[in-house]
């Protein structure tokens, strides 16, 4: 470990949401000295990252979290995904997945942002050398060739805090990312996606549901009290218009849409929307600096991959440091160019698969063009009977395909 105090951090992490709290977290073995600058006060109901939206946590983000020693509270607020059911409506095209199939307990976890945030943020205070300010951003950055200084806006004023690694962690949006020389490139979907909770007739039973239709996908996920949460994906001006329907109108629209396999639909809670594009980075590192989660990789909600695929991020991450601390000892450098080299070479391909893989699916059940859905149920048809494709792809799905990390494998760092 590097004692020396050269700088005021090794590490300052822009951004102090689910990524970039959870990578605060994982570096705790490590014994750096760490700082997380989140804008965005935490009790404020404007904080975007522990909203009442719900997240499905993969395997290989099930095994970081194992691996972090935050598991068992997460687990105990989440539902498991036992099976995974896909179709497209009004045709005969239909797959899905089973955890017995594959092998494992659960394919995946679904967890309230909210309650996992509260996992999160209350294990901050017991971890020495991680300081956070908040609300406080980074309003500019200077980097030199053995330092960052990141300047500090706080409601008392400005402060400079100087480190050897800026982590880019701050949102498709980020503002550090562009701080730092990284461009993005942006695709709009003109889709939003409209969120809430119902309460089904038919016990979800741990299976999530995707369901593909004209105007868009409608994910169904299991969560507590028997509910399902909702993600509808749908054009801009139908998803405002659902927002000012009545919860009986609302529901009717939502049945019509979904179907009765779950039975009828009652209860629905408070509704959200928000907007959908692809993001990606054009760049993952940039001197003494490193993009992470949707800085890095903004993706459409229809896989649920975005959430896992940032923390393999931070896994590798904390990987490389990891490393290098065995290697170099006493004269780590958390932000040399070796580490940073070896994670953009080691997430590079993770990264861009995922972005094809969501983007494909968006475009190709979007695609209503013959003979382009016939020939997609075909492909789900053959997803079914075909040996082997289903366990390739849940490997992929879950996060346990390629090189993983020592996190993702549910090994600790230390």
């Amino acid at each position: 470990m590097n004692q020396a105090k050269a700088t005021d951090y090794d590490i300052i992490i822009a951004g102090g949401g689910m990524i970039g709290t959870s990578l605060g977290l994982a570096l705790a073995p490590l014994k750096l000295r760490v700082a997380i600058i989140e804008a965005v006060a935490r009790s404020a109901e404007q904080q975007p990252s522990f909203d009442d939206r719900s997240t499905a946590l993969s395997r290989s983000s099930q095994r970081t979290f194992e691996a972090m020693g935050l598991w068992p509270e997460i687990v105990a607020a989440s539902t498991p995904i036992k099976n995974i059911h896909v179709s497209d409506k009004g045709r005969f095209g239909f797959a899905h997945i089973d955890a017995g199939e594959q092998e494992v307990e659960a394919l995946g976890y679904v967890v309230i942002n909210r309650v996992l945030g509260q996992v999160l943020q209350s294990s901050l205070s017991g971890v020495d050398g991680l300081d956070l300010s908040c609300p406080a951003k980074i309003c500019a950055v200077a980097v030199a060739s053995d330092e960052v200084v990141a300047t500090i806006e706080e409601p008392g004023g400005q402060r400079q805090l100087t480190c050897k690694l800026l982590v880019a962690a701050d949102g498709a949006n980020s503002g550090v990312r562009d701080m730092i020389g990284i461009s993005a490139s942006r695709v709009d979907y003109d889709q939003w996606a409209v969120i809430g909770n119902v309460l089904p007739e038919k016990a979800p039973g741990n299976c999530a549901y995707e369901r593909f239709t004209d105007t868009g996908p409608i994910a169904m996920l299991p969560i507590a009290d028997e509910r399902a949460a909702f993600v509808w994906m749908l054009p801009p001006a139908s998803a405002r218009e659902l927002l000012t329907l009545s919860d009986e109108e609302f529901t009717d629209r939502l049945q019509d849409t979904f179907g009765y396999r779950l039975g009828r639909f009652s209860k629905v809670g408070k509704r959200a929307a928000y907007p959908l594009a692809l993001t990606k980075a054009n760049g993952l590192i940039a001197k003494r600096s490193v993009v992470v989660g949707n800085a890095a990789h903004g993706l459409h909600p229809v896989a649920a991959q975005g959430f896992n695929l940032g923390m393999r991020d931070v896994a590798a991450l904390c990987d490389c440091i990891a490393d290098a601390r065995d290697d170099q000892a006493e004269s780590l450098d958390c932000g040399s160019a070796a580490i940073l080299e070896n994670y953009a070479e080691w997430r590079r391909s993770d990264q861009k698969k995922l972005v094809r893989f969501t983007d494909g699916i968006v475009r190709l059940f979007g695609d209503q063009r013959p003979p382009v859905p016939a020939l997609r149920d075909l492909g789900m048809l053959a997803f079914d009977m075909i040996p082997g494709v289903r366990k390739t792809f849940a490997k992929h799905t879950m996060g346990l395909a390629g090189r993983l990390p020592r996190l993702s494998r549910g090994v600790p760092l230390a």
